[in-house]
C-alpha cells in the first residue's frame, strides 16, 4: 500500500488521503471534520467522523478476528508487530513530515517520536509473558498462564500522536489482543495512515483506526465489546472513563495528567542546571504529561538559576515547526491555546512577576512565549494546576522537609527529577517523591522495558515493560490432579 503525496510548495511531502480502517477495509463517513495545522489555523485535510454504526462494525470485526489472533503463536504476534515497525521506518519522512504539520512540533521531535515508535515496536516484540509453573510433583501441576484480555479499545492524545499509540498497539497486539484505536480529533492524520498502511501484514479486524469527536470516545468506553480501554489523557477527563467503562467493570490502563516537581539543590552548577531544567520544563512546549510543572530552587542559587534559564530561553527559537530553525512550536490546538491563556490571566490578575514573557501577542497561529514566572505563591493557580504549556512557576525553598511536602502536596504523581552534585541527597530526596518515575540528575527518559505509570490522579496500571505487557492480559491459574480419586 502506498502513501499518497503532493508538495506542499516548500519541498514537503505529505499524505492527502484520509479513512478510517474498518474489519482490514478503508471506510469513508457521511460526515467529515477539519484538521488543522496549529502554526497557521490553516486546515490541512479533513477526516471521517465515523457513526455508531460504523463503530459496531469496527468492534464485530475485532470480535471476529480475535480467536484467530489470541490462537496465533507468539512468535508469529512478534514478528507481526515486528514488521509493523520496519514498515513505519520505511516511510519515516512522510510521517515526521506530517506530525510536524498536524501537531506542530518542529523536526528534532518530530524525528525523536517517530524513529522512538520504530524502536518500541520493534523491542516490545521482543517481549513475552511465559506460563509460570508453580507447582509440579508427581501428585499435582499448578500453572499461572497469561490469556489476552480480549478487545482493546485505544484512545490516544494529540501531544504525542504516533508514540503514545504504539505504547498501545504493540503491547495489546503481542499479547493477543485485536484493538480499535481512536486518535484525538485533533492529530487524527498519523494514526489513520499508519493503522491503513500495514494491514497487509494482519488478519483483518485485529487492528482498526477509527476517527471521530468526543461522542466516539464515549461510546467506545460504554461498548459491552470491548474489554479493556487504554486511555492517555487528563485526569479530569480518566475519571469520565473510568465512570463509562465501570458499567461493564472493563479492564483499564489510564496515564493522565501530572504536575511534576523538580528539585534543584544547592550546590548546582547554574549555567550547567539552567539549560537542562529548562528543557525538563519545555519539551514539545511543555504539552508534555512528564514536563517539570513546577521547579523548587535552593534560595542560596535561586536568582543565579532563574537568570541562567531566563538567559538561555532567549536563545530558543520559537516557531512553525516546518522551519529548521525552530526549536519550539505552537500550541496544538484553540481549546488548549485559551486554556493557556487564563494562566496568563491569572498571573497577571493576582499581580504574580514575570521574570520572561507574559504576554500573549497576535501571530498566524497558535503561539504563546516562553514565560517563567518569578517565585508565585504556593497555592497560586499556576503552581497548583496544570497549565500543558510554556508558562512555568520557579519557587523558593530552603529546608528539606519542607520542600519535600510541597513537592508532594499534589493530586497527581506522575513524574519528578531531582538535580545536585551530593548524590547521596539527590537520592534520599528522590526515595521520598509519590511519583511514577523519579529522575535524578536527568530527565525524560524512558524504554520499552522500563514500567511507566502514574501514582494519585496520574493514573491507574502502566505502560511499557513486561508489567505493561500483562495490563494486555488476564491472569489464568490452571491446577491438575495427576492421580485423581474422583474420576
Amino acid at each position: 500500500m502506498a502513501l499518497h503525496t503532493q508538495s506542499d510548495g516548500a519541498g514537503i511531502s505529505f499524505v492527502t488521503d484520509y479513512v478510517s480502517t474498518i474489519g482490514g477495509r478503508a471506510a469513508t463517513s457521511p460526515a467529515t471534520a477539519p484538521v488543522y495545522n496549529p502554526a497557521t489555523k490553516q486546515v490541512i485535510a479533513s477526516v471521517p467522523v465515523t457513526t455508531r454504526a460504523q463503530l459496531e462494525e469496527a468492534v464485530a470485526a475485532a470480535r471476529h478476528a480475535f480467536p484467530g489472533w489470541a490462537g496465533t503463536p507468539v512468535e508469529e504476534r512478534q514478528a507481526i508487530v515486528s514488521a509493523i515497525g520496519d514498515r513505519l521506518a520505511e516511510h519515516a519522512e512522510e510521517f515526521m513530515a506530517l506530525l510536524t504539520r498536524e501537531q506542530g512540533k518542529p523536526r528534532a521531535g518530530a524525528e525523536w517520536e517517530v524513529h522512538g515508535s520504530v524502536a518500541w515496536f520493534h523491542e516490545i516484540a521482543k517481549q513475552s509473558l511465559p506460563s509460570e509453573t508453580l507447582v509440579d510433583t508427581p501428585e499435582r501441576r499448578v500453572v499461572t498462564r497469561y490469556t489476552p484480555v480480549g478487545v482493546v479499545g485505544a484512545i490516544v492524545p494529540w501531544n504525542f500522536p504516533i508514540l503514545l499509540a504504539v505504547w498501545k498497539i504493540a503491547p495489546a497486539l503481542v499479547a493477543g489482543c485485536t484493538i480499535v484505536v481512536k486518535p484525538s480529533p485533533f492529530t487524527p492524520l498519523c494514526d489513520l495512515k499508519l493503522v491503513e498502511l500495514v494491514q497487509d501484514l494482519l488478519p483483518p479486524g485485529v487492528l482498526s483506526a477509527v476517527s471521530g469527536d468526543d461522542d466516539l470516545g464515549k461510546w467506545m468506553t460504554a461498548h459491552p465489546g470491548i474489554d479493556k480501554i487504554a486511555f492517555t489523557g487528563s485526569s479530569e477527563t480518566g475519571k469520565h472513563v473510568m465512570a463509562s467503562a465501570s458499567g461493564t467493570l472493563k479492564r483499564l490502563t489510564l496515564e493522565l495528567g501530572g504536575n511534576d516537581p523538580a528539585i534543584v539543590l544547592p550546590d548546582v552548577d547554574p549555567q550547567k542546571v539552567g539549560p537542562a531544567v529548562f528543557w525538563a520544563a519545555f519539551q514539545n512546549n511543555a504539552q508534555f504529561c512528564n514536563a517539570a510543572k513546577r521547579v523548587y530552587i535552593h534560595a542560596d542559587v535561586y536568582d543565579a538559576v532563574r537568570d541562567a534559564m531566563v538567559d538561555y530561553a532567549r536563545t530558543v527559537r520559537v516557531g512553525d515547526g516546518a522551519e529548521a530553525e525552530t526549536q519550539l512550536g505552537p500550541i496544538q490546538n484553540e481549546a488548549q491555546f485559551r486554556k493557556v491563556g487564563e494562566f496568563f490571566d491569572d498571573c497577571r490578575d493576582n499581580g504574580h512577576r514575570f521574570a520572561l514573557g507574559g504576554e500573549i501577542g497576535e501571530s498566524p497561529g497558535w503561539f504563546v512565549p516562553i514565560t517563567i514566572v518569578d517565585n508565585p505563591p504556593e497555592d497560586s493557580r499556576l503552581v497548583a494546576e496544570e497549565p500543558f504549556g510554556p508558562i512555568l512557576p520557579l519557587l523558593k525553598w530552603r529546608d528539606e522537609e519542607d520542600v519535600i511536602r510541597r513537592a508532594n502536596d499534589t493530586p497527581y504523581g506522575l513524574g519528578a527529577s531531582v538535580w545536585g552534585k551530593d548524590l547521596s541527597a539527590v537520592e534520599r530526596i528522590g526515595r521520598r517523591i509519590d511519583a511514577g518515575t523519579v529522575w535524578l540528575n536527568e530527565v525524560h527518559q524512558y524504554s520499552p522495558h522500563q514500567v511507566f505509570g502514574g501514582h494519585k490522579e496520574s493514573g491507574i496500571g502502566a505502560e511499557n515493560s513486561l508489567h505493561g505487557l500483562a495490563e494486555y492480559t488476564n491472569w489464568q491459574t490452571i491446577t491438575l490432579s495427576k492421580t485423581p480419586k474422583t474420576v
